[in-house]
């Protein structure tokens, strides 16, 4: 019993007088480790006579949890300390001017920002829908037939949970917003898109910027005015535009949109492949199918829909012939934005 008490008095003194958590950790090892003092008086109670033993084992069990309790408390404190002397020795005046290089907007950010500004011009609403999309939403909502080659697996990535899908287009969030709101609409879907894509004029994600209109009077007229003010307003030049007959599901009819391109003036380049014109966009007459999946009177209502990326349009608007140039974070590419 006397060891005992002479253990704790050397316990608490030396914890007392413990520095650091370096100092403070022998302490534990000292006490409690596994040839620790208080370690081997428990496995000395076998020894102890054994009218003793019970009395005795209490009284070490009280000395372990004494310890234990007064090196918590210690570790605490020290903690403490060794942090205010961190704040106290590293600081940082913010009222000090900044010294170096400032950082700048992602282009790809500043064409994003420059398509959004512009249709927000126009009166455009911004919306934003799940990268992780419903196949409902994102192709048979949109009268994409199951057979359509987008869905296979080649061009799509599907996700583990059934029906799930990263968005190949930001059309879905079209379909949310004519499920949740009654036309009168006008507005455009920012974002990321995911396809099985890879080469230096695509990338597996790129971003896109879709627009939509739905009211009474929306009409193709109606349609290529928005398109070519918004790419005359983009590329700041009134540029030649051309619409082409093509084929989307969910727009009839449809039709991709050409510039003159913008490297060569029309003359015939490498980037246009000699014809002088560059293709930007697609866009068309919502199909009244879509409008109906989405509860919108087709005796009312119509309604035109476009769809460029954002990635094409930064590439002709900087003069960037590589679209990976984005994603590789050089500091030399950058620093030219």
């Amino acid at each position: 019993m006397n060891d005992l008490e002479d253990i704790k008095e050397s316990a608490l003194r030396d914890i007392a007088s413990a520095s650091n958590l370096q100092e403070l950790q022998g302490v534990r090892s000292k006490y409690l480790g596994k040839k620790g003092l208080i370690s081997i008086a428990l496995k000395a109670i076998k020894e102890i006579p054994p009218e003793q033993r019970k009395d005795y084992g209490k009284k070490v069990n009280e000395l372990k949890e004494l310890v234990e309790e007064k090196l918590k408390e210690r570790e605490k404190e020290l903690k403490n300390r060794e942090l205010e002397d961190k704040l106290s020795r590293e600081w940082l005046d913010l009222t000090i001017p900044i010294k170096g290089t400032v950082g700048s907007l992602h282009p790809i950010t500043v064409t994003l920002e420059r398509i959004v500004n512009i249709f927000r011009g126009m009166g455009f609403t911004v919306e934003e829908g799940p990268e992780i999309e419903l196949e409902k939403y994102n192709f048979d909502m949109l009268n994409i037939p199951t057979d359509h080659p987008a869905r296979e697996m080649q061009d799509t990535f599907y996700v583990n949970k059934p029906g799930y899908l990263l968005r190949t287009h930001t059309s879905p969030v079209q379909i949310r917003t004519m499920l949740k709101r009654k036309p009168p609409i006008q507005m455009i879907a920012p974002g990321k898109v995911y396809r099985r894509d890879d080469d230096p004029t695509h990338s597996p994600m790129f971003h896109q910027v879709e627009g939509l209109v739905v009211n009474e009077y929306a009409n193709f007229r109606h349609m290529k005015y928005v398109i070519e003010e918004f790419l005359r307003e983009f590329f700041q030049t009134n540029l030649p535009v051309r619409f082409r007959t093509s084929y989307f599901p969910f727009t009839e009819p449809s039709a991709e949109v050409d510039i003159g391109c913008v490297i060569c003036s029309q003359e015939g380049c490498r980037v246009c492949k000699e014809t002088g014109w560059l293709e930007v966009m697609g866009c068309g007459m919502v199909h009244p199918n879509v409008l109906e999946a989405c509860g919108i009177d087709t005796e009312l209502y119509q309604g035109f829909a476009f769809g460029m990326g954002v990635e094409r349009l930064a590439m002709l608007l900087y003069g960037i012939d590589n679209i990976k140039l984005f994603y590789e974070n050089d500091i030399r590419f950058i620093r030219q934005f």
